[in-house]
This record gives structure tokens, sequence and C-alpha cells, in this order.
């Protein structure tokens, strides 16, 4: 499903929307979508979902995308369905069956035992068919081509991996996962950890950071509100800075600080701070503080802070 050609008047829109990706849609084709039912001027998401997993996608707006790299470093949490015995070209049920095996019966202890040797950190390939660049070219390009290409392993983080059999040759895989990590490639070697391959069935990200299903929207909701109320979806720029530290400054400072002046105070050292106006509360934007002195990393606009200000009267 593309956005309408319908040309519309774009409008500042800051904060961060929490779609509930549907099946069969692209992360980019949501946003676009989210993007002209909003009127956004300025659009981003945080880190793609294939078009055949759902869940949670925090998508920023205006301001909000000035600090979306933090969800892309996020840790996410997914649920997923594995076939055992069967592994596709694409390690998901869009690819070609390439290989299959007999699935031998799937104990209390062997569940156990795999289980553990994919908790805690791991090293992982990752898949031909994933957006990685190697040499300014997308590796699933290469893999359309019919082409394979040498990948380095990574270091990854299953903080918690859950595996339960649904049947003979299913598995229910729930797994909160560090950044970068794949989770058909976790599938598909857990099935080779079982020694009969695997494959993905169907993927849902449950979480993404501090962000849940509970809070999401999916896009038909969205699509049957009127537009003040599809705006009253936003969650505050803020909410993507959940472990920064608060600091707020009293007026002349704020001014100062938001033109890039550093400022000095009776702080500790910290590498992560959100910097808050006094008088309106508003958000200035993201500093660190080194030997008392307050030093701006990122700030936002004069017109982002009214434009945020005015949206909240």
């Amino acid at each position: 499903m593309n956005a309408p050609s319908t040309r519309v008047q774009r409008r500042p829109v800051h904060g961060v929307l929490l779609l509930d990706k549907p099946l069969g849609l692209s992360s980019n084709n949501a946003l676009q979508r989210c993007k002209w039912l909003l009127r956004a001027e300025k659009a981003g998401h945080t880190g793609t979902l294939d078009p055949l997993a759902t869940g949670v996608l925090p998508l920023c707006f205006g301001a909000a995308t000035k600090f979306s790299q933090l969800q892309l470093d996020a840790d996410k949490t997914y649920e997923a369905t594995v076939r055992l015995g069967v592994k596709t070209s694409t390690g998901d049920a869009e690819g070609e069956v390439i290989e299959q095996r007999l699935v031998l019966p799937l104990t209390p202890a062997i569940v156990a035992g795999v289980t553990a040797r994919f908790t805690g950190p791991i090293r992982q390939v990752p898949p031909m068919y994933s957006a990685l660049k190697k040499d300014g070219k997308a590796l699933y390009e290469y893999a359309r081509a019919g082409q394979e290409v040498e990948r380095e392993a990574r270091d990854v983080v299953v903080w918690r991996l859950a595996l339960e059999p649904q049947a003979p040759d299913v598995l229910r895989m729930v797994a909160k996962v560090s950044k970068g990590t794949y989770i058909r490639t976790l599938a598909e070697d857990i099935g080779e950890a079982l020694g009969c391959g695997a494959h993905l069935l169907s993927l849902r990200r449950t979480a993404t950071g501090h962000y849940g299903l509970a809070q999401c929207i999916t896009l038909e909701a969205l699509e049957a509100k009127d537009e003040p109320a599809r705006v009253a979806c936003l969650q505050p720029v803020d909410s993507l800075l959940p472990d920064h530290t608060r600091v707020t400054l009293d007026t002349d400072n704020a001014g100062r600080f938001l033109s890039g002046l550093r400022r000095r105070g009776l702080w500790p050292d910290e590498e992560h701070v959100a910097v808050f106006g006094e008088q309106p509360k508003a958000l200035l934007g993201v500093a660190h503080i080194k030997g008392g002195e307050l030093i701006p990393d990122r700030l936002l606009s004069p017109p982002e802070v009214e434009q945020i200000l005015e949206s909240n009267l």
C-alpha cells in the first residue's frame, strides 16, 4: 500500500507515533502513509521491520527525528514462530525451500540446552537478504542477483530467550536482543543447532526500548480518526530520552544554551542529559556534562521549541 498521490499542505508536526505495523507493508511505506495522514513536513523511522513482520515501529516526526538514533540503538523484543526441518533461501516463509531434514523429538533437555547456547553474547553472520551494504550495495541486491558475498560475523547479545514447542516441527520463540540482531538468523542458527535447519514462519516485534505494543495504534485506527485526534496520538519528543538525566535551566540560561553556548553549574559529570527550559517547560535538546559545564550535543531550533509549545496549548 502506497501513500495517496493527492497533494497535501504540509505542516510542522513534532513527536513519536508508535505504529503497530501491519503485515505486508514495508517500514518506509508505513512511514509515508502516516506522514501523509498527519500532513507532516518531516518524518523518519527508527529501524526497519521486514514486510512479513508486524509490531512496534516508532515513527519520528519533526524535532523527534533528531533523536531517532537512540531507538535504532535500543534493545528489541520479538515473538516468532519457527518452522523446523525446512530451510529457505531467505530464512523466512517468503523464500524458496532449499533443504528439508528430519526433525528429532524436542525433549525438555534438548530445548533447555539450545536455549542456554543462544542466550547471552553470540556471534551472527548477517543474512544475504538484509539491507546491510557491501561496497556501497545492499546485500539483498547481491542475493536477488544470485550472488553470495562474504560477510563478517558480528557480536550481538540475546538478553532473554524462551523456546516453546508448539508442534513436532514448530517452535514459539520469544527473544529480547541487542541492536543489530537478526531474528531470522537466530532462528536458522537454532535450527542448525538442533540438526534440522529452520526458517521463520512469522515475526512480531513487541517492544523497542521502553515502547511496547500497548502504546501502539494500528494504521486502520489512525486512518479512522480525524486530524486533531491523529496528532493527539503522538508521544512527546522527550519520550525518546527516558534514560537521560534531566537538567532544567532558567529563562536566561535556556536562551543561551539554545543558541549553542555552554552553561556552568554544580552538576556532576554525565554523558547523557536532556535539557529543558524552566518557563515555559520545554525540551531544548541533549547535552553532556563535563567539569561542571553543560555542553550542547543536539539542539532543537527556536522555531521547533515554539511549535511544540503551541501544540501543547
